[in-house]
C-alpha cells in the first residue's frame, strides 16, 4: 500500500468536510427522508428514493474521509524521494513528446492547480516506482501505447 501525504491545509479541509457531513449533513438528509416518508406510499415516492440514494453516497464519502484521515501522513514528506516516483509527488514527464506536470495521488490532496492521476490509472501505474530519467510506457484506454520519460519528481507541498 502506498503512503499518502497530506499537507496540514488539505487535512484541515477534509476534516472540516467530515465534520459537516457527520453533523449538519446527516441532519439535513434525515429531514429530507422524513419529509418524503410523510408524503405516503414509499414504493412510488421518487423524493424518498432520491433522498435515500443521497444518504448512501454521503455515508460512503464519510467512510472514505475517515479512512483517508486515519491512514494519511500529515505534515511534510521526507526531503528525499530517493529518485523514485511515489504517491503524493508532482511528476514532470515527457509524454508522447510533450512535457507535462501532474500530481500522482488523490485529488483530495490537491488544491486544484494540477492535473491529478491516481496510482491505479494507466499513467499512474506506469510511473509509480519509476526513477528519474527512466522511460516507461503504458497502454491508453484507446489501445495506443504511450511512452513516458520521467524528468523530475518532488513531493507536493
Amino acid at each position: 500500500m502506498t503512503q499518502t501525504w497530506l499537507t496540514q491545509e488539505a487535512a484541515d479541509r477534509l476534516q472540516s468536510e467530515l465534520t459537516f457531513l457527520e453533523g449538519p449533513g446527516r441532519k439535513e438528509i434525515t429531514a429530507k427522508i422524513e419529509a418524503a416518508r410523510a408524503e405516503g406510499d414509499l414504493k412510488e415516492n421518487g423524493g424518498y428514493h432520491a433522498a435515500r440514494d443521497e444518504q448512501g453516497k454521503m455515508e460512503a464519502r464519510i467512510r472514505q474521509l475517515k479512512q483517508m484521515l486515519e491512514t494519511a501522513h500529515i505534515g511534510t514528506p521526507p526531503a528525499s524521494a530517493d529518485g523514485k516516483v511515489g504517491s503524493g509527488m508532482v511528476v514532470t514527464a515527457i509524454i508522447a513528446g510533450d512535457e507535462m506536470k501532474f500530481l500522482l495521488g488523490s485529488r483530495e490532496i490537491s488544491s486544484g492547480d494540477l492535473d491529478v492521476y491516481s496510482e491505479n490509472s494507466p499513467l499512474g501505474a506506469a510511473v509509480l516506482g519509476a526513477e528519474i530519467g527512466m522511460k516507461v510506457s503504458y497502454t491508453a484506454p484507446n489501445g495506443r501505447e504511450i511512452s513516458v520519460e520521467i524528468v523530475a519528481a518532488e513531493f507536493y507541498a
